[in-house]
């Protein structure tokens, strides 16, 4: 294999249950490079990174790390060997602190002990380097997905790695945080780090990307130099045809008033909010990372308690206690940890589909009619493209963008009155992005509600008729989106209550 190459692959294959996940694969990465490894969800990009970490052992092909010529891996291996693995879903101990993560598997002992304080100060010297400002102490549980995302990174950096992989990084990144990344990017390929780099935000790879390999279907399509392809070539090669419009906004006729929060409050990031929804529109609501968007669909859901304030249905009040009685009037969310709050991964995709639906397709003793849970599960399938071999198989066996779309589709499934989308395209390809903007167009002509929240700018304006933007756990400006622009949005975000007298 060439010796330019510390990283070498040729002729991979690997296959799980009903699926050939990749199929006679080629892949290269060069010392100090940064590569970005694109494709869409179910495309094969993380099942050939969990190749070369040692997650999953190839079926059949060759491997080449550093000049010699690999078998079987383990996660181990891989790690002694100088390979370091960022992971798309969050893989942490919650209830330990943030340097026990980072030392996790390579704990320091002293004595039969484990030397805390020491790891405290060493986790606290490679948060420094990053300048991320998190205590050491403080139990990672306790922190936002950003921070825990943050964490992650630095304990890949904390092992000296030779290799970095990195998974969607920087999908739950503010945009500070995400220059700070690229800053550190660029340390490590300075210090001859390789660099694989999967994302889905094209707009991110003329900041770092040297190359790209572009897999689709689980089957090496192409690679290039970063500078001698566009972004339009990579997005054709990907999804096998050209994207012509990002964001397919639909216009149609406003309707009446189908939803209404009036004062709601509750807790430090959501105060007096008051918002109107109509039918036949969709409203993005924008703003700063702890603005309190998330916050303030989980208060309407009933997730979090409320101080005070009226969810209105159809002009009628709904008394929202909790989840389910919401979902009882018609008003769902999709939310932002598709993993943690959207889905039981340990059931099967047709049981998480059917089981916010338990209530209207079982029979009066409590059994459930087989024919309405199949017909939900092929809506679902057939309405969002779901990629699946088998719907009886667990929901973690899908993709992350295939598992958003289980999350949507089970909601979609009831024929919901009013839609929350909490960030509904993170982590998800372009192709996958046009299908859910889609779902969103064909909500809004059946006249259902739809109020969403995003932290992509592009998103915001170029698929909302009207925005609405919140600061500080307060909404602090609306307008239609004949007349918004990015400063508008901007100044409206940054409109911070003074703190002092």
């Amino acid at each position: 294999m060439a010796e330019e190459y510390i990283i070498e692959l040729a002729h991979v294959n690997k296959s799980f249950p009903g699926v050939k996940a990749l199929d006679d694969v080629y892949f290269n990465l060069k010392q100090g490079e940064v590569m970005a490894l694109l494709g869409e969800n179910g495309a094969g990009k993380t099942t050939l990174v969990k190749v070369i970490s040692g997650v999953y052992n190839r079926d059949s092909g060759d491997m080449s790390i550093f000049g010699n010529a690999v078998g079987d891996m383990t996660p181990r291996k891989a790690q002694e060997i100088g390979i370091a693995i960022i992971h798309q879903e969050l893989n942490m101990c919650k209830h330990l602190t943030v340097a026990q993560n980072i030392f996790l598997g390579r704990e320091i002992v002293k004595n039969g002990v484990l030397a805390n304080q020491e790891m405290n100060e060493k986790a606290a010297q490679v948060l420094k380097s990053l300048n991320v400002d998190i205590e050491p102490e403080t139990p990672v549980g306790l922190l936002s997905i950003s921070k825990q995302q943050m964490v992650e990174i630095a304990k890949a950096i904390s092992v000296n790695a030779r290799v970095l992989i990195m998974d969607e990084p920087t999908s739950a990144l503010t945009s500070k945080e995400i220059n700070e990344l690229f800053a550190i990017i660029r340390k490590l390929k300075e210090s001859g780090v390789g660099v694989i780099y999967i994302s889905h935000r094209l707009d991110e790879l003329q900041h770092i990307a040297d190359r790209v390999t572009i897999m689709r279907d689980g089957k090496y399509v192409d690679s290039a130099n970063f500078t001698d392809i566009t972004v339009n070539e990579i997005i054709a090669k990907m999804v096998g045809r050209e994207i012509i419009e990002k964001f397919p906004r639909i216009e149609t006729k406003r309707g009446k008033k189908v939803f209404e929060v009036k004062n709601l409050n509750a807790g430090p990031l959501v105060r007096d909010i008051n918002l109107e929804l109509y039918a036949g529109e969709i409203v993005g609501v924008a703003g700063l990372m702890g603005a309190g968007r998330s916050e303030t669909l989980r208060a309407i859901f009933g997730i979090d308690p409320k101080i005070s304030g009226d969810i209105v249905i159809n002009n009628e009040i709904i008394e929202i206690k909790k989840p389910v009685d919401a979902i009882k009037a018609g008003l769902v969310l999709v939310p932002e940890d598709r993993k943690k709050d959207g889905l039981c991964v340990k059931l099967s995709i047709r049981e998480n589909i059917a089981l916010p639906n338990l209530d209207w397709i079982c029979n009066r003793f409590g059994v459930v009619k087989r024919n309405m849970e199949k017909e939900l599960v092929i809506k679902s399938r057939d309405n969002l493209k779901i990629r699946m071999a088998d719907a009886n198989n667990n929901a973690d066996s899908l993709s992350g963008g295939n598992q958003q779309k289980v999350v949507v589709g089970k909601w979609i499934a009831r024929n919901s009155r009013v839609v929350l989308f909490d960030e509904p395209t993170r982590g998800i390809d372009v192709a996958a992005k046009i299908e859910i903007y889609n779902l969103m167009n064909e909500l809004k002509r059946q006249g259902i509600g739809v109020l969403f929240v995003s932290s992509e700018m592009p998103e915001i304006m170029g698929f909302s008729d009207r925005i609405i933007v919140m600061c500080d756990g307060r909404i602090t400006g609306e307008m239609d989106i004949g007349v918004a622009t990015q400063d508008k949005i901007l100044e409206m975000a940054t409109r911070f209550e003074s703190k002092f007298a």
